[in-house]
């Protein structure tokens, strides 16, 4: 995730670290700037904590007024100061960050993560609408989970009416679900082992295929088959969709597709019913089709005849075709790149050149079976036949290099398949578990990787592998596939029966408890406005009730000492 400040830019820099760690500071301390700002001639520390603002005056015929910052914070490093003439006019110093220029003020922001940018929101009400109404909430979303297909695909809680930051805090908090409670819901229909699901959340469907050589459609809300293709004649490995196409991959070296119908709900006719040139087979790879993955404008697919080719989605005709010296496991794009497994290798290609960009040797100790990608494409996650599950970053590939960030192993059998959606990395493994995996730390804006490190063989150091955060049992039998979306994970095995695991209950429950929490706060604060008013109210009276006492003592006393006065006199 690439949400880091630009390093030439020093100001916007220290001016983010100033916006997070003491804004109250700096809006307290407002009037004390404007002082200092006017008497130019000497300098003065405002807040020692926060900067310093020196000021001097070079007598050169003119009043040249010079402001320096210097960012302090604990025995951090010093940053280079900035030099701001201003001519001797006071109206040159910003007496608040609000009357900075709003494009400095839009650039500051950009520095901030979403959890900083929800620490800025809650300073003020206006921090509040600028944090708000701040462009990066959508950036923020793009970059997680990408633009939304329809408000529909972020479930019946979103609308066209709720702003981006909502939307964000809505998926995030949906996020948080897969470690609450599920259900597990077992769908029949194929006849022997499920090879292959594809969960598209967008459309609330999921595609099937296995041994039994049909392709079958599920509803996924309601869990029923909606429709069963004929035989295709073999076993099918590998299946992709989108709301315009679906492809499958067969043993037998074919690619077998259905175009969307309008006017179906379930968008394809797998039956061929209404529409039999909405099919279509393509022929060209002369091994056992083993992955196939689309975009907007083409078609992947990876075999064992060790290569990749890549079509064009409209004319169904191969572009490019890239070859390797191993079988072909897995393969996932990205914009401009596609990165495949080979064997125990895995390669990063140039899509539009066909050039091989970079390779990692030896990824695993055995074949390299799965592939996953973040949203953004900067990081790359590989599930190998040894069990371990590897995450490495290769957002620059110009020096032809990548780094290790992590790695988990969390299996004692092969790694089948790998599915990510942010911040959650699925696995399904041979020894019949599945994994779940957060890696939301390792995604931070502010994470920085020192040097490049090379995964080798046998160099992996089981006391410092991370460990999984959540594990899937009650499997009895190798898991070939995984697909996780739509608070649901979705799985399929030897078994032949496809499992859901369906944590919609957990995002209820959780909704209730956050509307409690949400009324238990504020029936506090209706307590505590009370209770400062009652004692307010107490105070006034106690106080009157005091002075009308000490007015009746101190008559009292009066009118005692007098007529102690007047006994004395009379004695006299």
């Amino acid at each position: 995730m690439a949400f880091e400040c630009q390093e030439g830019s020093h100001i916007s820099e220290s001016l983010s670290r100033f916006v997070v760690d003491s804004l109250e500071e700096h809006l307290n301390s407002k009037e004390r700037i404007s002082n200092s700002a006017e008497n130019c001639n000497g300098g003065e520390h405002l807040d020692s904590k926060v900067f310093d603002l020196e000021t001097t005056v070079e007598e050169t015929g003119k009043s040249d007024c010079t402001l320096e910052f210097k960012f302090k914070k604990g025995n951090s490093r010093s940053y280079d100061r900035k030099e701001v003439p201003c001519n001797g006019v006071v109206s040159c110093f910003p007496r608040s960050f609000t009357d900075l220029p709003p494009a400095l003020v839009s650039e500051i922001l950009n520095c901030l993560d979403p959890k900083e940018l929800g620490v800025v929101s809650c300073v003020s009400t206006l921090f509040h609408r600028l944090a708000s109404e701040h462009h990066a909430w959508k950036e923020f979303y793009r970059e997680r989970w990408g633009l939304p297909v329809a408000p529909a695909s972020l479930g019946s809680g979103c609308s066209d009416e709720k702003s981006w930051k909502e939307l964000f805090v809505e998926r995030d908090f949906r996020s948080k679900t897969f470690m609450g409670r599920y259900n597990v819901e077992v769908l029949y229909g194929h006849t022997e082992a499920v090879r292959t699901v594809f969960l598209l959340a967008s459309a609330k469907l999921l595609f099937t295929a296995g041994y039994d050589s049909t392709v079958r459609m599920w509803d996924l809300e309601e869990g029923l088959s909606i429709s069963s293709s004929r035989s295709l004649g073999c076993t099918m490995r590998a299946v992709a969709a989108d709301t315009k196409l679906l492809v499958v991959g067969g043993t037998d070296g074919f690619i077998h597709g259905w175009r969307a119908v309008e006017g179906i709900s379930h968008l394809f006719d797998l039956r061929g019913h209404q529409s039999q040139s909405s099919e279509f087979r393509l022929w060209e790879h002369v091994g056992a089709v083993t992955s196939l993955a689309l975009d907007l404008s083409k078609i992947y697919s990876g075999s064992w005849d060790m290569t990749v080719r890549i079509w064009d989605r409209t004319s169904l005709k191969c572009l490019r075709v890239l070859r390797h010296g191993d079988w072909i496991w897995g393969l996932v794009p990205h914009d401009t790149t596609v990165a495949t497994s080979s064997g125990s290798d895995v390669y990063i290609w140039d899509i539009n050149s066909g050039t091989l960009m970079t390779v990692i040797q030896t990824a695993h100790v055995g074949n390299a079976y799965s592939l996953a990608r973040s949203h953004t494409g900067d990081f790359l996650f590989t599930g190998g036949e040894d069990g371990a599950i590897h995450m490495f970053e290769i957002s620059h590939l110009v020096d032809r290099d990548f780094s290790h960030v992590a790695s988990w192993i969390p299996h004692s059998g092969p790694v089948h398949a790998l599915a990510f959606e942010f911040p959650w990395l699925v696995s399904a493994s041979a020894d019949g578990q599945l994994a779940l995996i957060d890696v939301r730390k390792l995604l931070r804006t502010k994470k920085s990787i020192s040097a490049k490190k090379i995964l080798k063989t046998g160099s992996i150091d089981r006391t410092k592998v991370e460990p999984p955060q959540r594990m899937l049992h009650g499997f009895s039998s190798d898991l070939f596939s995984v697909d996780i979306g739509a608070d649901r994970i979705v799985c399929g095995g030897e078994e032949g029966v496809v499992r859901v695991w369906n944590f919609s209950q957990a995002l209820e429950i959780e909704r209730r408890a956050r509307a409690l929490r949400g009324i238990r706060l504020e029936n506090r604060m209706r307590r505590r406005r009370l209770q400062i008013e009652m004692n307010s109210k107490g105070g006034r009276t106690d106080q009157c009730s005091v002075a009308a006492k000490n007015s009746v003592n101190g008559d009292r006393s009066g009118v005692w000492h007098s007529k102690r006065g007047m006994s004395g006199k009379l004695k006299a």
